[in-house]
């Protein structure tokens, strides 16, 4: 039987070159233990289990990188901008988002090309995020 998770099916993406789903996860639950723990960005996340918010990001990145395309399956277009408008996504939220992010993709030890993309793109995506420079 063929596993449409099955590492081999994105072996010429960036997510199989950085490690697949245990990367993610790693990165993604490095990301949100600062969250956790976080007084501006914490309250933009209402479930009090964070479990839900890891594996939805983890989902998107993992899509967005190569990996399944569960995310869309279950959640439809990212919509990115959209999903965060009911946030205050200020200067400061954005920087402690990239604090937090940073931890993780340091904790990834990866190789500088591909520590380079992804900062590039996670960078870029916190500064489109920002919808309001009200404190």
């Amino acid at each position: 039987m063929n596993d449409p998770f099955a590492q081999e099916d994105y072996a010429n993406t960036f997510y199989a070159e950085i490690g697949g789903h245990e990367a993610f996860v790693k990165l993604v639950d490095v990301f949100y233990d600062g969250v956790a723990e976080d007084p501006v960005l914490r309250p933009m996340y209402p479930e009090e289990d964070l479990g839900p918010a890891r594996r939805r990001l983890t989902m998107f990145l993992e899509q967005y990188w190569g990996g399944p395309g569960t995310y869309s399956e279950e959640r439809g277009h990212p919509r990115l901008r959209m999903r965060h408008v009911p946030f205050k996504v200020n200067p400061e939220a954005r920087d402690r988002w990239l604090h937090h992010m940073r931890a993780g993709v340091d904790a990834l030890h990866l190789a500088p090309l591909h520590e380079a993309t992804l900062w590039d793109y996670l960078e870029r995506a916190a500064h489109s995020l920002v919808n309001t420079f009200e404190d």
